[in-house]
């Protein structure tokens, strides 16, 4: 069966990316930025429906699997509201709009890792209880991009919840360990820094995270605000000061950072990623095509989703939940990311 998925805050197709390569089709988009739309269309033949807001349900195609990396908005637990009616005024609420009518089978929801204690906890909270009100067994889990092929520490909160009384077990994700800068940096000759605009630190440690700081650019040591004795730290509080080394993996790329400036150290040398770089470290292609200015480009990468994850995710909504034969042998429910664990969220 061809089953069918619908892209919602589709950005520039990142969900889209790796739900297609498991074979899934896209039937219906939307986005409301227009240089994203225009991204989007250049690159999939497609300009997505703009203000979710106002797509009626009727114009929204039947589908198999929802798709959303919608933004976290704090929902009212005011007086004897619960679930469904905690929602409006929120984006969250058109997504359950559209559930209510379609009933897609399966529907898969992302969001930044400090969503699971937004608000206190509340707002993930009133997520899976409405989910689970429409009928979804929910599961949920942060997973981080470096697991999944890819050289980012980038840690996402990824919620699946499906019709058919399953809940999808994480632990199944097929992972890809051990990727670091230097295996996706491009080759040929770049802008260096000059050896007084940094200083590089001796014998750096590698962190949990699989990051290396490396040292930083000698920039001016603040002052005011400062305590005492921590005025060099000042050099290295703010992210483009930061120097990492290719031989580990690279902090979260931002949608706050329109220069891109992101520093490496490789090869005894110290240099920006070049903007493909930055688009591979989300997973693209080097035949995604990029349209538009270089601040809203790198407003694109800080705000996408690492496709490799996503296809992994793909795959095992594929066989988990869709898959007949995996759902005939399916005995046990895995417990992680349920409702209850937000009984002791403070």
């Amino acid at each position: 069966m061809n089953y069918k998925f619908i892209d919602l805050f589709a950005g520039i197709g990142g969900f889209r990316q790796g739900f297609e390569k498991i074979g899934f089709e896209c039937v219906f988009s939307s986005e409301m930025d227009k240089h994203a739309q225009e991204m989007y269309y250049t690159n999939f033949g497609e300009k997505p429906y703009g203000d979710i807001t106002k797509i009626e349900v009727k114009d929204i195609p039947n589908h198999d699997i929802l798709l959303a990396g919608f933004p976290c908005q704090p929902f009212s637990i005011a007086g004897e509201k619960k679930g469904f009616n905690d929602t409006r005024g929120t984006l969250f609420f058109d997504i359950v709009r559209i559930l209510k009518d379609k009933k897609p089978k399966v529907v898969v929801l992302e969001n930044v890792k400090h969503f699971k204690s937004h608000d206190k906890g509340n707002t993930l909270k009133i997520v899976l209880q409405t989910l689970e009100e429409l009928g979804y067994t929910t599961n949920w889990k942060v997973l981080n991009a470096k697991d999944f092929g890819v050289p980012q520490n980038r840690e996402r909160t990824i919620i699946v919840g499906a019709l058919n009384g399953v809940a999808f077990d994480f632990n199944r994700l097929e992972t890809n360990t051990g990727v670091v800068l230097k295996d996706i940096l491009e080759l040929g000759e770049f802008d260096y820094l000059d050896e007084s605009e940094y200083t590089i630190i001796q014998n750096p440690k590698k962190q949990l995270s699989g990051l290396i700081f490396n040292g930083y650019r000698n920039k001016n040591i603040r002052t005011k605000g400062v305590r005492e004795n921590t005025e060099h730290l000042s050099r290295v509080h703010k992210q483009p000061n930061r120097i990492y080394s290719s031989e580990g993996t690279h902090p979260t790329l931002s949608s706050q950072e329109s220069s891109g400036r992101y520093f490496i150290y490789h090869d005894g040398k110290v240099r920006k990623l070049t903007q493909k770089e930055c688009f591979r470290l989300m997973g693209f292609p080097d035949t995604f095509k990029l349209i538009g200015g270089q601040s809203k480009l790198y407003n694109r990468i800080g705000n996408s989703i690492v496709i490799p994850m996503v296809e992994a995710i793909a795959k095992e909504v594929n066989i988990q939940l869709l898959n007949e034969k995996f759902l005939l042998n399916y005995t046990e429910q895995p417990k992680q990311g349920s409702l209850f664990d937000f009984l002791d969220v403070g």
